[in-house]
């Protein structure tokens, strides 16, 4: 009787409200399932992908105008201490939302191109991956950290080898499924331990929920100096690792970005980018920050490794997918160093942040227009296909130009706002060692990112009849135009103006 009273107050004490926009996604993608029995495939085309951006749009306007009008006032723990609302979890469900609208107006494009593709299935795995997220950044509990977590990795699952007819696509679907079960046990061994010995009765502080991060925080403190704790919680990290592509967790990688479909491939590159680095810094930031004499030079150590093998291995790919994948892996680098100097400089989260959002405007931009170039065999793409972009696409190349531009840091963009917060703060937490490493791969990036701008602006010639009627065939509508002028307007203006979105981050 006793635990059926615990067990109705537990109940009572869920406030569903608190998780509208994760509830309405979750709603609707099934609702989109059931288009496809209701109404002919015909239609289905048109009204499936209006749904899906509609209501993206909806809750992407309320959850602006929500976090607006209280300021990214914190809710605190709810649901008995399963989710954990705050400032930044406001701020990444926007993040989110922005990711997925731009992934499906990209799936939109692959399908012009793809008709034979299922495409109920797409959209609604887009939508549920947005609410994973979601709940992904506001979990506070190892339980439903972990359960969403495999909720988020078995869709990328079926996500990258959407691509069913083609053997690359296929094959990367099984490489991201193998190493993926290679660090979930792991992720899970790390959990098990901190659960076990948090737990145990016969220490000093144990926890009576040691899923719960504050209480598993509090025991640590009691023990920091524990060896199974340490292993545990290295383990979480690699777990984590292997998600944001990090060493030596980073080798699927490039093959993965380049067999996915191209919105696949920008999802993973930014949404599932920073998820990852969302949840580390809950982590270091709550229950084990007092592990910090242990993290700070493993992580320092996994950064500058991390940095220079993204870089270094990005000199001489040609393959855009994969010279993508590859840089990512050195953005990985990057935020590391602002998540190791958060152990010290406080403002340094919100660095990572702030980054973060610089990573999505300057990533979508360059995905942007990569859909537009060899769409039916976008994992084929290469810096040729670029070659004299200025004079077939003029308009292509500017936002091209922008977005790597931003992705190299070169001022005045907000990519280099971004990295300059970072090394600020590596170097008023006395990261000298790391900032320099970090400086290194900046100047090794510049090589491939203008290498790719050189395709586009400085191998320039008189178009023959052939390349002519190329360019007639490339349409960029009026919707392309604006979706990606409003990306490279974002990316320009936020260089010179950061106020509205750093106000609420440091």
């Amino acid at each position: 009787m006793h635990a059926l009273q615990a067990y109705k107050n537990f109940a009572d004490s869920n406030e569903w409200l608190l998780l509208w926009p994760e509830i309405a996604l979750g709603v609707i993608a099934l609702l989109l399932l059931t288009f496809e029995w209701v109404f002919p495939k015909e239609k289905n085309r048109v009204l499936i992908p209006a749904v899906a951006i509609a209501t993206q749009l909806l809750l992407l306007v309320s959850c602006i105008s929500f976090f607006w009008c209280t300021r990214g006032m914190a809710s605190g723990e709810e649901f008995s201490g399963l989710i954990h609302q705050t400032a930044t979890t406001a701020i990444f469900r926007v993040f989110f939302l922005i990711s997925s609208l731009f992934v499906t107006y990209l799936g939109i494009i692959y399908f012009r191109h793809h008709p034979k593709s299922p495409q109920v299935e797409f959209y609604h795995l887009v939508l549920l991956l947005t609410a994973g997220f979601m709940l992904l950044v506001q979990s506070y509990h190892f339980l439903l950290f972990f359960v969403v977590l495999e909720l988020v990795t078995v869709s990328f699952y079926v996500m990258v080898s959407y691509a069913r007819e083609r053997s690359n696509s296929l094959e990367a679907g099984l490489k991201y499924l193998v190493l993926g079960a290679l660090s979930s046990p792991m992720l899970l061994l790390g959990i098990v331990l901190l659960y076990g010995i948090a737990g145990n009765p016969a220490l000093i502080g144990h926890a009576e929920d040691a899923f719960n991060f504050a209480e598993l925080e509090h025991f640590i403190i009691a023990h920091p100096d524990n060896l199974w704790i340490h292993i545990g919680a290295v383990l979480v990290l690699c777990g984590i690792a292997f998600k944001i592509g990090a060493v030596p967790f980073q080798i699927w990688v490039p093959d993965v970005y380049q067999g996915a479909p191209t919105p696949v491939t920008a999802f993973l590159a930014v949404a599932s980018k920073a998820a990852g680095f969302v949840v580390l810094l809950n982590l270091i930031k709550g229950p084990f920050a007092p592990l910090a004499p242990v993290l700070i030079p493993l992580l320092s150590a996994i950064a500058a490794v991390t940095i220079l093998f993204g870089n270094i291995a990005a000199l001489t790919q040609r393959n855009t997918k994969r010279l993508m994948g590859l840089s990512g892996i050195a953005h990985a680098g990057y935020l590391l160093v602002g998540v190791v100097a958060s152990f010290r400089v406080e403002w340094a989260a919100g660095a990572v942040i702030f980054y973060l959002f610089t990573y999505l405007l300057g990533s979508f931009a360059v995905f942007g227009v990569m859909a537009l170039q060899r769409p039916e065999e976008d994992m084929w793409q290469t810096l040729d296909d670029y070659e004299n972009l200025r004079k077939k696409q003029p308009y292509l190349a500017t936002i091209l130009t922008i977005g790597i531009g931003s992705l190299a840091g070169i001022p005045p963009l907000v990519g280099f706002i971004g990295k300059f917060l970072l090394f600020v703060a590596a170097y008023q937490a006395g990261l000298y060692n790391l900032l320099g490493v970090a400086i290194i791969g900046v100047v090794i990036s510049i090589y491939y990112y203008f290498g790719w701008i050189r395709s586009a602006y400085f191998r320039s010639w008189d178009l023959t009849p052939e390349e002519e009627a190329a360019a007639a065939e490339l349409k960029v509508g009026v919707t392309h135009r604006l979706v990606l002028g409003i990306v490279a307007f974002a990316t320009v203006a936020l260089g010179f103006y950061q106020a509205t979105l750093s106000v609420h981050l440091f």
